[in-house]
């Protein structure tokens, strides 16, 4: 099910661009009823001419009017998915070469003992993140099996705009919610 490819060389990117075809009218050459321009079908169901909005990506919304996680919100979000990701990898990265190029001997106990919290602190925030690329990996694997953006509680479409704040949502607010009240009532136990 493809809807036409997205624009990816820096040429074609930016604010949104409108494409348009029209009829050379001189020769009297009347325009094929679809034409083929960058991979991406263009048509004239009307007088002849066409016009397509090309949407640059990082403009894109995805918007409750068009039909939910159609392969353009799932492109949306996969896309967003895996920038998280890798900004999470490179600062992992860059996390390491920190503590490595700090692993310096203080003579004093209290610098000692600071650089340890710094380190034990940066470690832990690792470890969360870690945990967060398992969940954008399983979000990845959703998008791919059909069922990103739908509550695994009551298989209800979870809305855009909590998928848009949280990309790794399994659940809907409602379902959250219910989830979270249950929770305090154990705790409270």
């Amino acid at each position: 099910m493809s809807h036409g490819r997205y624009i990816s060389s820096p040429r074609e990117q930016g604010v949104t661009q409108e494409i348009a075809l029209e009829a050379n009218s001189q020769c009297g050459e009347s325009m094929p009823s679809e034409k083929k321009k960058n991979g991406m079908a263009l048509s004239d169901k009307k007088n002849g001419h066409a016009a397509v909005a090309v949407m640059d990506k990082k403009n894109y919304r995805p918007t409750d009017k068009e039909p939910f996680m159609n392969e353009r919100q799932r492109e949306y979000f996969r896309e967003k998915l895996t920038a998280w990701k890798e900004d999470i990898l490179k600062e992992a990265k860059e996390t390491l070469a920190h503590l490595q190029a700090e692993n310096e001997n203080h003579p004093d106990l209290a610098d000692r003992a600071s650089s340890e919290t710094d380190r034990a602190i940066e470690l832990r925030a690792r470890d969360r993140q870690r945990k967060l690329i398992a969940k954008i990996d399983a979000a990845l694997s959703r998008i791919d099996d059909g069922t990103y953006g739908y509550c695994e509680e009551t298989g209800e479409p979870i809305s855009l705009r909590r998928l848009e704040a949280r990309p790794i949502a399994t659940l809907s607010i409602e379902a959250q919610e219910r989830h979270e009240r249950r929770e305090r009532v154990y705790r409270d136990d």
